[in-house]
């Protein structure tokens, strides 16, 4: 991932020098199970350890792949120079190279959910708040783009806070599920190395073990990790699409924060543009097309192929390196959102009454008027305010079929704003609690 679309603690987890690291101590924690089991001697799995902390060379590390061919090999043979090779000769006993590799990408993994689900805590700390703080903003409801009924834009941030939990959920399962470690050798048969080392490295490095793996660990675990991300980059896209739409000059109910000195355009110095939110839906792109290719990992050849190896090399950290740039950036974008609640009452009612239709075409149905009727009655007083700017509530009110049915006191009664606000406490109850 390129670097303006990064951050350090993220970028860290995967810089070869933590892979390497990681390396090193599972096959440290392996050595101290092999001798704790009789296979190795002690001071062969205690003079491992005097590597601990040496920062290991990465360019003489590539320096020897580039003669093997082979990442691990390179590794284990650099760590041979640091502690001696007759010291580093019990180093992999009975192991194969994906125990280290795909125990270390778990590892990677889980250390990447721990940020992203501290990123997500400051998301939903953000939209709770601005939800609390404009719980009773009216502002219009749109269906399909069109003025529908009056809502809030209290409900607004409560339905992105409900959605997000759930993502904030899903990612605890994720992590959860990815993990597992496998130290079980050549085809996951355990017959060159005992089910104990295993259970030791797992439970020094924080992870269960793999169940039943192959020469690999199962890729529908990491397949489930990716649509995870996948579907909080889509939550992300929600909420920035919904901010865009607000930002629009015809509508303009609340925008990004512009800072002093901030410019809009090269060539037009009066533009204010989402350009924070219209990024997030960039970003929201590149970490759903991560989604897929975790997928096709699943099906792998028999025991073991390597086609999964060069996508998890890109993916995995293009995808949490992107979304955790990504949470960030919405939760500043969400914290320091400037709201227009008189904006937001003047295109209400920018068509006159027009979005109380539903309350009087019920009011008709209940005055014994039937549906079909009502619905006609109520439609053709609406198209007046649409053709010609008429007011609704005048139209109703001269309309001689709709007074039949109710009195003018009737009709007046249902452009009460207050009707429609009347059960936001009980929808922020189930939202946020009581």
């Amino acid at each position: 991932m390129i670097p303006r679309y990064a951050r350090p603690e993220m970028t860290n987890i995967w810089e070869p020098s933590t892979k390497f690291k990681i390396w090193y101590e599972i096959e440290a924690h392996a050595c101290d199970a092999q001798a704790e089991l009789g296979v190795i001697p002690h001071e062969n799995a205690k003079a491992v350890w005097k590597a601990q902390d040496t920062e290991f060379d990465v360019a003489r590390i590539d320096e020897i792949e580039a003669v093997t061919k082979h990442d691990v090999i390179a590794f284990l043979t650099h760590l041979a120079e640091i502690i001696g090779n007759d010291e580093a000769r019990f180093v992999h006993q009975g192991m194969t190279s994906s125990d280290v590799l795909d125990t270390t990408l778990n590892i990677q993994l889980v250390r990447a959910a721990d940020i992203l689900l501290t990123d997500m805590e400051r998301v939903l700390s953000a939209l709770k708040k601005r939800a609390h703080e404009h719980k009773m903003t009216v502002r219009i409801g749109r269906s399909h783009g069109i003025h529908a009924e009056p809502t809030t834009m209290g409900l607004t941030f409560a339905r992105f806070y409900a959605e997000m939990d759930r993502n904030f959920a899903r990612l605890k399962n994720a992590r959860e599920e990815i993990a597992t470690g496998a130290i079980s050798g050549a085809v996951g048969t355990f017959a060159n190395i005992d089910p104990f080392v295993e259970e030791h490295v797992c439970d020094r490095l924080g992870l269960k073990p793999e169940p039943i793996s192959t020469q690999v660990i199962p890729r529908d675990r990491h397949a489930m990790f990716f649509a995870t991300l996948g579907v909080i980059a889509s939550s992300i896209e929600n909420i920035a699409i919904e901010i865009r739409h607000m930002q629009r000059t015809e509508v303009l109910e609340a925008e990004e924060f512009f800072s002093k000195g901030q410019k809009g355009s090269s060539a037009m110095p009066h533009k204010r543009n989402p350009v924070l939110t219209e990024n997030l839906t960039g970003l929201a792109r590149l970490v759903r097309m991560t989604v897929i290719p975790a997928m096709e990992n699943v099906a792998l050849w028999h025991e073991r192929d390597i086609s999964h190896s060069s996508v998890e090399r890109g993916i995995a950290p293009d995808a949490t390196i992107t979304l955790d740039f990504a949470l960030n950036r919405l939760a500043g974008v969400i914290e320091n959102l400037v709201i227009y609640p008189e904006t937001m009452l003047a295109n209400m009612n920018k068509f006159k009454g027009l979005v109380m239709s539903q309350r009087v075409l019920l009011a008709l149905t209940q005055a014994g008027v039937s549906r079909e009727d009502a619905y006609r009655l109520v439609q053709r007083n609406a198209m007046k305010v649409w053709e010609s700017g008429a007011d609704f509530k005048t139209e109703l009110l001269a309309d001689n079929e709709v007074c039949a049915a109710l009195s003018a006191e009737e009709i007046k009664e249902k452009f009460d704003l207050g009707y429609h606000t009347k059960h936001v406490d009980t929808i922020f109850k189930r939202v946020f609690g009581a």
